[in-house]
């Protein structure tokens, strides 16, 4: 591998682009380490954890930097369906159900993790502490825990990089342009914000069924509580669940509610809202303390409307029954983003025209030139630097929404102090705040 030059001058511009989005950047000391095929055009090797619907799509894309030597799920089909892809293992990758044996492989250079979401940390842990570069889709975390076990592994682990699935970050023409925008204080100071993500499907309740012999249900169930089988508790449908994802909380809100929070400066250390008001939530089940009370039905709420405060009076509204995407309202002006479009009299009137050019998309891109996510990620493995989707401003976001969740499933108020992230004054609230893994399935503290 051709040794590249000492990245220190590279690196403190990173830190200062960052450290203007809001972000505190732990010193990296980066040294280049050869990839594990020196002989194959410094192509990385990848294994690819979880190759379900989402982890079929994520591991065509990283066959186009690297090579994919292992494809790994517990449900067997997805794993021979990945390997025989032509875009993914191409019929030579090897094939596992258990997570560790690619993580034991020295010759990996990189994982892919697009498991359900109570999987993520966990073997994001493994990876880091097996040397590996880490690709992990959203949202990265379960609890108000994990979002700080992660970022400890990180900060021991710094010479790995680590990039979350937000590609909203490398949308140039919506996302990028609309927190360029906010930042610049071209809307004024920003008063109120409405983050609509949708609510959770309703559904059940459905039977208990034999698992399909090829799946290990037991394995995918992982740290969560042991319990019969039912066909929606798995696969994509673990998203309406507590017991594996946070509904629209955390799928869309890791996507919406990050945007929102980047936009204004929101997402660095001690940074966010301290206060969440739940009261305004429905759940499609009866709950008790936090809980539901019945085991067969999606159980994530379907209709909320969250109200967060911030410290200097900012509102922030996540709720399920606004359209998909973010609205800014500022003292100048109010301005909507979405994956379709972005709207307003500064849109209209081109308020960013002449401040909205490479240099802006470089300070939002942590010093590096634009490009794709995934481009990003690549180039970070060998230039060093933090990701456009970095986990240290990941978890400030996930903090918000799992806040929001908690609230709306207790339907109060619940306090925050964000600088030494403790819910306060409320010991049911922070009893919430992680959540006992089932022996054997317990996440690494480093």
């Amino acid at each position: 591998m051709t040794q590249r030059s000492s990245s220190r001058r590279d690196f403190l511009k990173t830190s200062a682009a960052a450290a203007v989005a809001g972000v505190t950047v732990p010193y990296v000391a980066w040294s280049p380490r050869a990839f594990a095929n020196q002989d194959k055009n410094d192509r990385p090797r990848i294994g690819c954890i979880g190759v379900g619907s989402m982890g079929t799509g994520d591991a065509r894309a990283h066959a186009n930097f690297g090579d994919i030597l292992a494809v790994c799920d517990v449900d067997s089909r997805h794993a021979e369906r990945a390997n025989n892809d032509g875009n993914i293992g191409r019929g030579k990758a090897d094939v596992y159900k258990d997570y560790r044996q690619v993580l034991e492989r020295n010759d990996i250079d990189v994982v892919s993790i697009v498991t359900p979401d109570h999987w993520h940390v966990k073997i994001a842990v493994e990876a880091l502490q097996a040397g590996k570069h880490v690709f992990c889709q959203k949202p990265l975390t379960l609890t108000l825990e994990e979002n700080q076990l992660i970022r400890n592994a990180c900060k021991k682990y710094n010479d790995r990089v680590f990039l979350i699935g937000t590609q909203q970050r490398s949308d140039k023409d919506r996302f990028l342009r609309a927190v360029n925008m906010v930042q610049k204080g071209l809307l004024g100071d920003i008063t109120r914000i409405t983050v609509g993500i949708n609510g959770s499907p309703t559904g059940g309740p459905f039977p208990v069924a034999t698992p399909p012999q090829e799946l290990d249900w037991e394995f995918w169930l992982g740290q969560a509580p042991l319990v019969d089988f039912r066909e929606k508790r798995c696969h994509y449908e673990f998203r309406w669940w507590y017991e594996y994802s946070g509904g629209k909380f955390t799928d869309w809100g890791a996507h919406h509610v990050d945007i929102a929070l980047w936009a204004i400066n929101e997402n660095g250390d001690g940074s966010g809202p301290i206060e969440f008001d739940g009261t305004d939530a429905k759940h499609p089940v009866p709950f008790e303390d936090g809980y539901p009370t019945v085991d067969d039905s999606y159980n994530t709420s379907h209709d909320f409307a969250v109200k967060c405060k911030f410290a200097n009076g900012t509102e922030m509204i996540v709720d399920s029954r606004s359209d998909n995407g973010v609205l800014f309202e500022g003292t100048k002006g109010r301005m909507f983003v979405n994956r379709g479009k972005i709207t307003g009299a500064p849109i209209d009137e081109k308020w960013d025209e002449g401040q909205f050019g490479p240099e802006d998309l470089q300070r939002l891109y942590n010093g590096k030139p634009f490009e794709g996510h995934k481009n990003n990620f690549y180039r970070c493995i060998r230039e060093g630097g933090l990701p456009v989707s970095d986990v240290y401003s990941h978890v400030q976001a996930m903090n918000t929404c799992h806040l929001t969740a908690i609230a709306a499933r207790l339907n109060r108020v619940v306090k925050w102090d964000p600088k030494t992230e403790k819910i306060l004054d409320d010991e049911q609230a922070a009893a919430f705040f992680a959540r006992k893994p089932r022996e054997g399935f317990e996440i690494p503290r480093v």
